[in-house]
């Protein structure tokens, strides 16, 4: 069981800080989709790959538009529950090697998984090899003035401390740059920011 599984089986989560800081999860909003969720769903249309799908909303909800997806999750309990969904999941690193490499059309990074791994830069550079030439990366990311952010975390304040980051709108350009990416848009929507990101 992974420290995430206990987020997903939980009625109160949050992820403890280095610093002592205390952030709420917001572990419903996982489970259901959301309207804002569309800023990432409406622009998936070929082969998708949804890096850290939890419990699989997007996922589902792509597979039942007929968009070809693969959630992958480092936690049991995500795949389990996105394979009840009817989506297609594997338990997986997203460094690890993956189906697909360099075929994928889509990659989403929703829910705050820029932060996988603590370090946006080389998550990114991992998934521009899985993207096809002309793929694009939709990230939900955290609004502006609040820049790039990495910390040691560790869930409901127990557990293995893993390395996590938080990547601002303001701090989008310098970040995609830097793997070789740019901004097509940012934009908000129902309170959350997301951007797309293509290969320069």
């Amino acid at each position: 069981m992974t420290d995430f599984d206990v987020a997903l089986k939980s009625a109160e989560c949050w992820l403890e800080l280095a610093s002592g800081e205390r952030i709420t999860l917001p572990v419903q909003q996982w489970l259901a989709t959301q309207p804002s969720d569309e800023m990432l769903l409406a622009h998936c249309a070929g082969p998708t790959l949804d890096v850290g799908c939890g419990p699989g909303r997007l996922a589902s909800a792509l597979t039942s538009r007929g968009v070809p997806v693969l959630g992958v999750d480092v936690s049991p309990v995500a795949v389990r529950l996105t394979l009840a969904r009817g989506a297609i999941a594997l338990r997986r690193n997203v460094f690890d090697p993956l189906p697909g490499e360099g075929r994928w059309h889509s990659v989403l990074l929703a829910d705050g998984n820029i932060g996988i791994g603590g370090d946006p830069v080389r998550l990114l550079n991992r998934i521009r090899r899985l993207l096809s030439r002309d793929g694009k990366v939709f990230v939900e990311i955290d609004p502006p003035g609040t820049g790039l952010r990495r910390q040691q975390v560790r869930v409901n304040g127990s557990g293995t401390w893993l390395p996590w980051a938080w990547l601002g709108a303001d701090a989008v350009d310098e970040t995609a740059g830097a793997a070789g990416f740019r901004p097509r848009w940012i934009a908000e929507g129902g309170d959350r920011w997301f951007t797309e990101l293509v290969p320069r």
